[in-house]
């Protein structure tokens, strides 16, 4: 039998299966999720399988691979999303009785310093939201989802896929469905709506041209908005504003949890809002307003 063969026979080769079958199906993981954790552990499976003599890897050869990852002078950042998919399936093997215990319980991640994320200022904000050419349906697309997006802070991903349905004006809400099919919904403004209901009213129906779409936010042809045509938006726009560096759908959703916290709201409204699964992901913003308030007071104590 080849090598081959016998490595995809192996016990780490199964137990990946199974793990990522699981992922899908009682997860709901995305395409994109399944993926990336399906190349981590492709290249686990390749570095341990030979050293596990037909059996599933031990702490030893996990503190092997780790050993590898540094070698191979990945960032921390790397390393740890490596780790983070190979404790994820020792886990999974864990509860499904197929190990005695986990060899990755006493691994330890490396230090991460945390980026605090870019975000606009109230001036930059207001600037990139009265941008684009409101007498141009395209235009007035393009505003209502720079409010939107500043208004929830939804992913880019939640905002080309919200359907017409997923708005109700009256309550003031949408519902998006996020990372792992999760739905959630979230409040909407008064000046989101309106520059929605101007959309609706003066733009969508031009741009579908007779045609219809499930999807609130709408091209030139008719279909759904896309990523990329969002980000050339958002650039070009931003240009317009006079703002050049690094803008990206992104940082819209970092400066409303920024400024969220700036304004007093506590952090697991904002989590929540995010639809974070973990609250440590939320805490980042906190680096932000305290970075801030550290400015503030450099500038205005007399004694600073």
């Amino acid at each position: 039998m080849a090598d081959s063969e016998v490595q995809a026979e192996s016990p780490i080769s199964r137990g990946i299966r199974a793990f990522l079958v699981w992922c899908r199906m009682e997860k709901g993981l995305s395409q994109n999720s399944l993926e990336a954790y399906a190349a981590d552990l492709a290249g686990f499976q390749a570095f341990a399988a030979p050293l596990s003599d037909g059996s599933y890897p031990d702490s030893e050869i996990l503190i092997r691979y780790l050993n590898n990852l540094y070698q191979r002078e990945l960032s921390s950042r790397s390393i740890a999303r490596h780790l983070s998919a190979v404790r994820s399936l020792f886990h999974f093997l864990l509860s499904e009785g197929l190990i005695a215990s986990d060899p990755t319980e006493h691994l330890s991640s490396p230090k991460q310093w945390s980026t605090i994320p870019k975000f606009l200022n109230r001036d930059q904000i207001e600037k990139l939201i009265a941008a684009p050419d409101a007498s141009k349906p395209s235009g007035l697309r393009d505003r209502a989802m720079f409010e939107l997006l500043y208004a929830t802070g939804i992913r880019v991903s939640e905002l080309i896929t919200l359907r017409s349905s997923g708005l109700d004006p009256g309550l003031g809400l949408i519902r998006v469905t996020g990372k792992g099919n999760k739905q959630r919904i979230i409040p909407v403004h008064g000046a989101a709506l309106s520059a929605i209901q101007d959309y609706l009213d003066q733009g969508r129906t031009a741009l579908l041209k007779g045609t219809t779409s499930p999807y609130l936010f709408v091209t030139a042809r008719g279909g759904a908005m896309t990523r990329q045509a969002f980000w050339a938006s958002i650039k070009l726009n931003g240009k317009r504003a006079g703002i050049f560096h690094n803008l990206s759908p992104h940082v819209l959703r970092h400066t409303f949890a920024t400024h969220l916290l700036e304004g007093g709201a506590d952090l697991r409204s904002v989590q929540a809002m995010l639809g974070h699964a973990d609250l440590s992901t939320t805490e980042i913003y906190t680096h932000v307003v305290r970075s801030r308030l550290r400015e503030t007071l450099d500038q205005h104590h007399p004694r600073a």
